[in-house]
Order: C-alpha cells, then sequence, then structure tokens
C-alpha cells in the first residue's frame, strides 16, 4: 500500500501512461475524481515523478494583504527604533498609517527582527496604586559603560513613577556631594513639587547600613546628608530591602532603555570632554520625555503630566 500522497498518485498515474488501462476506466475504479487523473497525467508528462509532489494549496495574493511599500516603512522604522510593535502602530497612526498591532508583529517576525527568548517570559499582574506627578520618584546610578577620554562618569536618573517624566545628569563621581548636588537641581528642574523619592541602599544615599551600628547613640543615629536635605524640602525617603532592585522597577526598566537605545548605537571615542558627554544625553532624555510609552497606553511622558495637571484637584480655601 502506498505509504506518501506522491506513490498513491503515481499508482494511478503509471498504468494510464503506460497505456496499460484508459484513463476512462480509471477513474471508475479510482476514488480520485476524473478531472484529478487528468491534472496528475498532465504534471507527470510535464515534470515527471517531480510533478506528483503535493504543493501548497495556498492563494498567492490576498486582497486584503498589507501593500508592499507600508511593510518597507513597518521595517524602516524597527530598524531605526527597535521599538516593539505597539510602539511601531503609534508611531504610524500619527503618519496616518492604520494598522493592527498583530499585523505589525508579524512582519517583523517573518523579517527575522523579533528578539529571541531562550525561556518563557512569566506574566504577573500587579496591583497598581493610582499615583499624582511627584507623588513617587525613583532614583538610582548608572556606570557610564563607555569612558569619555579615558575618564568614567555616572548618570544620575531621576523618574516619576506616575509620569514617567525623567531628569538625568551626569557626574565624575558618585559621592554623597554628587547626590546632593543632583536631588537639589532635579527640585529645581521638576516641572512639579516632589513629595517623596525612593533609593536603593548605596552609600551616597544613606548609612542605614554603614553609619547606624557605629552611631553612638544607636536609638537616634546620626541622619545621611541625603535624607537631611529630604527633611528640609518635605520630601519623604523611601529605601527598598537590600538586594531588591525590582523594588525599584521603574528607573532600572528605564536603564535597560538607556543601555539599548543610547549607549549601545553611540560612539564616545570622538566625544571631546564632559560637555560633549552632557549635551548629547540631555538630547537623549528630552527624546524619551516625548517618546511614546506602553505603560502610558501611547501617551509621552510629557503629554502625561498635562492630563495629571487637568486632572490633579485644587485646594481652595474659604
Amino acid at each position: 500500500m502506498p505509504k506518501t500522497i506522491k506513490e498513491e498518485r503515481l499508482r494511478w498515474i503509471l498504468p494510464i501512461n503506460n497505456k496499460e488501462i484508459k484513463l476512462v476506466y480509471a477513474a471508475k475504479a479510482c476514488p480520485h475524481s476524473q478531472r484529478s487523473l487528468e491534472r496528475w497525467l498532465s504534471l507527470f508528462k510535464k515534470y515527471g515523478e517531480a510533478g506528483m509532489e503535493p504543493k501548497s494549496t495556498r492563494p498567492k495574493t490576498n486582497p486584503k494583504e498589507t501593500p508592499i511599500r507600508i511593510k518597507e516603512r513597518v521595517l524602516e522604522l524597527r530598524k531605526e527604533t527597535r521599538k516593539c510593535s505597539l510602539k511601531l502602530k503609534w508611531r504610524l497612526d500619527k503618519e496616518g498609517i492604520q494598522l493592527h498591532q498583530n499585523t505589525i508583529q508579524k512582519i517583523i517576525k517573518k523579517e527575522g527582527l523579533t528578539r529571541k527568548y531562550r525561556i518563557r517570559k512569566l506574566k504577573y499582574k500587579y496591583i497598581k496604586v493610582p499615583l499624582g506627578k511627584g507623588d513617587l520618584v525613583e532614583i538610582d546610578v548608572k556606570f557610564v559603560p563607555k569612558t569619555v577620554q579615558n575618564k568614567r562618569y555616572y548618570q544620575f536618573t531621576a523618574i516619576d513613577c506616575a509620569s514617567r517624566w525623567r531628569y538625568l545628569k551626569i557626574y565624575s563621581d558618585y559621592s554623597n556631594f554628587s547626590s546632593i548636588k543632583f536631588l537639589e537641581e532635579l527640585i529645581n528642574a521638576a516641572p512639579f513639587k516632589i513629595r517623596a523619592v525612593k533609593t536603593d541602599n548605596g552609600s551616597n544615599f544613606t548609612n542605614r547600613y554603614t553609619g547606624y551600628l557605629k552611631s553612638s547613640d544607636p536609638f537616634n543615629p546620626r541622619l545621611h546628608c541625603f535624607d537631611i536635605l529630604c527633611q528640609e524640602h518635605n520630601i519623604v525617603h523611601y529605601l527598598i530591602d537590600p538586594g531588591k532592585p525590582a523594588q525599584n522597577g521603574t528607573v532600572e526598566r528605564s536603564h535597560r532603555t538607556d543601555q539599548e537605545t543610547f549607549y549601545d548605537r553611540n560612539e564616545f571615542k570622538t566625544l571631546k570632554d564632559l560637555k560633549d558627554l552632557k549635551k548629547k544625553m540631555q538630547a537623549w532624555n528630552d527624546e524619551y520625555n516625548n517618546d511614546e510609552h506602553c505603560s502610558l497606553n501611547g501617551k509621552t511622558p510629557n503629554e502625561m503630566l498635562a492630563l495629571l495637571s487637568i486632572n490633579e484637584p485644587t485646594n481652595v480655601c474659604g
């Protein structure tokens, strides 16, 4: 008995081709139609046994297929920005091109432009507490991965959890003085009042694990200079648990964006000094604050700030 479709077709076509039986008589005993036998016979005479291989019946064209120019535009944006399909959809909407997110995902996946994960990503359901602008600002320090004129620099980052508005500054060290200076500049630059900040347990932010036990009065230890500055401006200073960077996840995620979008795509060997690095970093931060974010449902941080300002309740004294 035939084991493949090709063997099954040859079983009926070969006797007809060798003129051992007429096609009309074979069609009466064959479970397939006479039209199929005629088509197979024609393919056999034209291509031989290779013509008996089954081929896909999928149509070669689709009237609803995405135009080639739109596909090219999707690929251009993907290669240029390396953004996900949802962000590409928002960018195309502004250009007047209406495409579904899944369609964009299929286009970039077919071209091999998607990231391949080794393990399956776990999805968690988080309970999001509604925050207003300035209610909680996460602060962290990132090592600039590339040296400028053989010098190491450090990026201080502050990001508002409600609007994702971000402020960056580059320093030559991450000492207590740099931390205080960054907080003072952040207070002056932020377009909102900062009510609370959250940092890790680095010695430039707190002395809880380095100075409290060494204090002469452990129940009333000497405060860190960063905490003193927070008290002067009525800012609550929260600390994450040791070894739990995910509790500072908003600023950590922005650091990953910095690495993939800014540091990996720029050359720092041609920069002359720290001034050039700060200028380039400022341009990147402006782009970040005017870029669509998935966590904001397609809005930019600056747009979210304006929206929160409209919805913010006003205190009326009477």
